[in-house]
């Protein structure tokens, strides 16, 4: 039997170096002591009011048919928090709810972009974001972000990419994998170029609670902007909602209309009762979200430290995120090569930096998902490992 050619584009690259998640997981079912730092999943639970919301509306009977863009009061507070973090004039109207910033990646997509269409992204990338833009065949069009300078977009770079094909660019700040944030004077000129070519942003902004260095800029906010700008966010970093798949997207009217067309022939709404537990999330100040962002910052800080000047290492000093970049370059391995002697040896788990693009070749991405003191013990196995490699 055959299958439409749409499974051929949403393959995507990196698949090896997803294998190395996949065997860690095997070995801590066989009881092996393996820290899993390789996936960016928050080790905290959900905070409490959140979930006590959405049982509530369970018990209380939410478990029909709901709006396909997302409840009116829930997209109301979305619009408020952008407008009051960027200034940007939003409404309810302006909102879509879908099931995570995944999904709402992949529906912007499909409704801006044609098959031949270019998109302009920074790589290192998000590992998924060549199948979404492929997945309407559309053609990504990388823009390689130096290492030696942490891992930050230049507007020169970009320019040079921009040809009668570009239709749009994505950018991801703070940046999955490296944590690199863009300062206003970066989104200003970024902001020019995309008003001079008639471009769409599409902006995802799932770390911006997770900033620690800098101040977030919310493009969107910017002067000619709005009318060009989707900007994507979520609760699943912030929030340790990951399992609940809720995100959003914010754009224009006309947008919102086609999100919601989409929408009403893919998913047909979102659970209530998850909708709720994300409206507290906006809503009430909660002292665990915080709490979290602290610990993650500490973390970085943590890793940071430990790795510095460790024979062989070089951590890469992020903005915000929950990851740190380490070039392992000076160990004389490829860092799938590191990767795979870190877990089989020494017990850790991480993700080779390749997969997110040849910018990040030599690199490993380590997660900030563990507590401290597992934390110390994995930096202490990685300047092992890497003393190890210099020896050989």
């Amino acid at each position: 039997m055959r299958f439409s050619v749409l499974t051929q584009r949403i393959t995507g690259d990196g698949a090896a170096a997803w294998q190395i998640h996949d065997r860690a997981l095997a070995m801590r079912e066989q009881g092996m002591d393996v820290l899993l730092l390789s996936v960016g999943d928050p080790d905290f639970d959900t905070p409490r009011a959140i979930v006590e919301a959405a049982v509530a509306s369970l018990r209380g009977g939410d478990t029909h048919y709901s709006d396909t863009r997302g409840l009116h009061s829930l997209r109301a507070s979305i619009a408020r928090r952008h407008q009051e973090r960027c200034g940007q004039p939003v409404g309810a109207g302006h909102v879509t709810v879908l099931p995570g910033a995944q999904c709402a990646v992949y529906a912007v997509a499909q409704c801006l972009l044609n098959p031949g269409d270019e998109v302009i992204v920074p790589e290192p990338m998000y590992v998924t974001y060549e199948a979404v833009f492929g997945a309407c065949g559309a053609k990504v069009v990388p823009v390689p972000v130096s290492p030696e300078n942490a891992f930050r977009i230049q507007p020169t770079d970009v320019a040079r990419l921009i040809t009668p094909r570009t239709r749009a660019m994505l950018l991801n700040s703070p940046n999955n994998p490296s944590g690199a944030s863009l300062p206003l004077s970066t989104w200003q000129a970024l902001a020019h170029l995309c008003i001079d070519h008639d471009l769409w942003l599409i902006s995802d902004e799932v770390y911006s609670d997770l900033l620690y260095d800098g101040e977030h800029i919310s493009p969107a906010g910017l002067p000619g902007m709005a009318e060009r700008t989707a900007t994507i966010n979520s609760l699943s970093k912030s929030h340790a909602m990951t399992g609940w798949r809720i995100g959003w997207a914010i754009g224009p009217e006309p947008l919102a209309e086609h999100l919601a067309n989409l929408s009403l022939c893919m998913l047909f709404g979102l659970p209530d009762f998850v909708q709720r537990g994300a409206q507290v999330a906006l809503e009430q100040d909660l002292p665990e979200v915080a709490r979290m962002r602290e610990e993650y910052r500490q973390r970085r800080d943590l890793v940071c430290t430990a790795l510095e000047g460790c024979p062989g290492l070089k951590p890469v000093r992020p903005d915000g995120g929950m990851f740190v970049m380490v070039d392992v370059r000076e160990t004389g391995l490829a860092a799938q090569a590191f990767a795979e002697r870190l877990l089989d040896g020494y017990g850790v788990s991480v993700l080779a930096g390749e997969a997110f693009g040849p910018s990040a070749a030599g690199h490993i991405r380590i997660g900030l998902v563990v507590g401290q003191s597992r934390l110390k013990e994995a930096c202490q196995r990685i300047a092992r490992c890497a003393v190890d490699s210099l020896k050989l």
